[in-house]
């Protein structure tokens, strides 16, 4: 498939063959020239007709993709650069409300330079139809995957894009707010690229074209597969043994010999895919790993702390991920590990606290399952904001803490020396934090 695809071409490619059904088209009274009798609009939608083989900027549609039924909604540029009119937003409410009666996973292509000129207001109003489409379909359950074409720009890119579960981009694809003929003169072009997207947080992958129906399939599979039964604690894979001491309890989980969150995700998963940023221009992809594997079977959200210090944006990941997968029904894996929260100037000007509060509610107040197992190191809040109240696990090669050693001597203005002393005094191991009651012992890792 060579230049830009048309949006059967786009269908035919991602949909499983023969299993696309369009959808009725709703019908309107035509009205000359459109809302604001704009001389000429007739002429133009009719050329685009003729040129495309389309009524209008959307084709919408029944597929399965890669055996999962969804909803499909393809934009064809040709028709007026895919831009969104009356006509569209009619286009788009149907199918938005097909997917909700039918309890089916919505999938826009989009490929759209933004709202029509030729309706104005009209066309602009749109965007509130679409935007109410999409959070009822939300409200209702039914996962949104949206694939960015190019371009995927304007009120498209901010409604159906941007506000869809896990957002996908095709390779070079121009995506932004900002269509070309509107940016600034001295803009940088790459800024509005998906990759650049996806490095802001924005988007969660860039797919080759031709890995698209399997990468899209997958993501189905696993965003469909709801469960009441809480993910099961993973095995420890360092020590089995538990720490003879506070000083020990430090020593092993900061040995760079233990295993990290990386291998336990390959060793609980027989696939996962990765959800990446926090929508507000955020990643953290050294502090933080979220995303979606399977496991035995089932479909579990992990969201994992990698040993480093956890930036704000990775907290607003975690809490992205656990919020989608309670509304999917999808028990979540938490793994700890993190000396604390990252506590730099630039992580305060981000808003680490604001951050990390919003993670401790949304722990609060899930109704799916979540199971944690501290993996390492359990630093203070920043640690804890990501650690199931009730439903926590911990490894023999970790430790748990109020605050690192080294600074709760420090804070007691205590010697560096004492700081030993202190990891002892603090009980932050396994077994001292199962006599605590802060994690559970009925699995053979903490007995």
């Amino acid at each position: 498939m060579t230049g830009r695809a048309s949006a059967r071409e786009v269908v035919d490619l991602v949909a499983d063959p023969l299993t696309f059904s369009e959808l009725p088209h709703p019908e309107r009274d035509v009205v000359r020239d459109g809302p604001l009798a704009w001389p000429g609009y007739d002429l133009s939608r009719a050329r685009a007709a003729e040129r495309t083989g389309e009524t209008e900027s959307v084709v919408c549609g029944t597929a399965r993709v890669e055996g999962t039924e969804v909803t499909l909604i393809a934009f064809e540029f040709g028709f007026l650069g895919g831009s969104l009119g009356e006509r569209t937003g009619d286009r788009l409410e149907a199918a938005y409300t097909h997917a909700r009666e039918h309890r089916l996973p919505v999938v826009p292509l989009i490929a759209t330079g933004g709202s029509r000129m030729q309706e104005g207001m009209v066309a602009l109003t749109q965007l509130q139809r679409v935007a109410r489409q999409s959070a009822l379909t939300r409200q209702a359950g039914p996962a949104q995957i949206a694939v960015l074409r190019d371009p995927t720009t304007g009120g498209g890119w901010a409604t159906l894009g941007a506000g869809a579960d896990v957002v996908l981009a095709l390779p070079g694809a121009q995506v932004g707010f900002a269509g070309s003929r509107v940016r600034p003169a001295d803009a940088d072009p790459a800024a509005y690229t998906a990759e650049a997207q996806v490095a802001a947080g924005a988007a969660d992958a860039v797919v080759p074209l031709d890995e698209l129906r399997g990468t899209l399939g997958r993501w189905l599979r696993l965003l469909t597969g709801a469960s009441d039964e809480p993910a099961p604690v993973p095995e420890p894979l360092g020590a089995r043994d538990l720490p003879a001491s506070g000083r020990d309890a430090v020593r092993r989980a900061r040995s760079p010999e233990r295993p990290r969150a990386a291998q336990y995700l390959d060793a609980y998963f027989t696939h996962r895919l990765a959800i990446s940023g926090d929508r507000c221009g955020g990643t953290d992809p050294d502090g933080m790993l979220c995303g979606f594997g399977e496991h035995g079977g089932r479909t579990v959200a992990y969201a994992a702390q990698t040993g480093a210090a956890t930036r704000p944006a990775g907290y607003r990941t975690a809490t992205r991920l656990i919020r989608l997968a309670d509304r999917l029904g999808i028990p979540v894996l938490t793994l700890v590990d993190t000396p604390g929260a990252a506590n730099d100037a630039e992580a305060e000007r981000q808003g680490a606290g604001a951050a990390i509060a919003e993670l401790f509610g949304v722990l609060a107040t899930v109704r799916t399952p979540v199971t944690t197992l501290v993996i390492g190191e359990g630093g203070s809040g920043g640690a804890l904001a990501l650690a199931a109240p009730g439903r926590t696990w911990a490894a023999p090669d970790s430790y748990f803490s109020v605050i690192a050693p080294e600074l709760a001597a420090a804070i007691l203005k205590r010697p560096a020396e004492e700081a030993e002393a202190t990891a002892d005094q603090l009980r932050i191991r396994p077994q001292d934090l199962v006599d605590l009651g802060v994690i559970r012992s009925e699995r053979r890792q903490v007995p």
